[in-house]
């Protein structure tokens, strides 16, 4: 019983570093400052939380029927890779130009920036998602799922510091990191598109 307990928060500590590495939460924190920058104190918490239960969402929905789908749609881990990464370099260039990631409907509330593109693929995108099925076939379910959780809760812990963020950086502090983070994702984009082609050329 106790080896089995010691076991299981084993795989959890194991299988929590590479979700810590693929998610990493304080490296994306600038590109959820750009996303929010227009956004009021109350709005951003809003915004995050529906980022978290997305991301939540998706990856509990990918654990279970993620591998299936891949293999009916006749899905490669590649094409997975290429498609997040293809995503990305569209926002990060229009960034770039426009400087919004995004032009919302009057419709839509500022908040569904949140599902998309925070809560995936920012947070949960192919890098996360790839851990994830890869993690399942290495240890036990559950102490992915607790691993996962505790990512995201790391992550809500980051993200939820971005109003103090802001107000250190200031306006123009903000517009210039904005501009920063634009490039960075243009080339984290570029690598997963590299990443994805290799895996289907190979």
């Amino acid at each position: 019983m106790i080896e089995s307990i010691l076991t299981f928060f084993k795989d959890v500590g194991v299988s929590f570093i590479p979700l810590f590495i693929a998610i990493d939460a304080i490296g994306i924190l600038p590109f959820i400052l750009s996303l929010t920058q227009d956004m009021n104190p109350a709005e951003r918490p809003r915004t995050i939380r529906y980022a978290m239960l997305t991301a939540f969402a998706l990856g509990l929905v990918f654990i279970g029927i993620g591998k299936g789908i891949f293999f009916v749609l006749g899905i490669a881990i590649g094409d997975f890779l290429v498609a997040g990464g293809l995503i990305l370099l569209v926002l990060a260039i229009r960034h770039l130009i426009t400087g919004k990631f995004i032009e919302l409907q009057p419709s839509v509330s500022k908040e569904m920036i949140g599902v998309v593109p925070i809560g995936t693929p920012l947070v949960v995108g192919p890098a996360v998602l790839t851990t994830l099925l890869l993690l399942t076939q290495q240890y036990s379910l559950g102490a992915v799922i607790l691993s996962f959780v505790l990512n995201l809760v790391f992550a809500w812990l980051v993200f939820s510091q971005a109003n103090r963020v802001v107000r250190l950086l200031r306006e123009q502090g903000l517009r210039a990191s904005s501009q920063i983070a634009s490039l960075l994702l243009a080339a984290i984009a570029v690598m997963m598109i590299r990443q994805g082609l290799t895996e289907i050329l190979m």
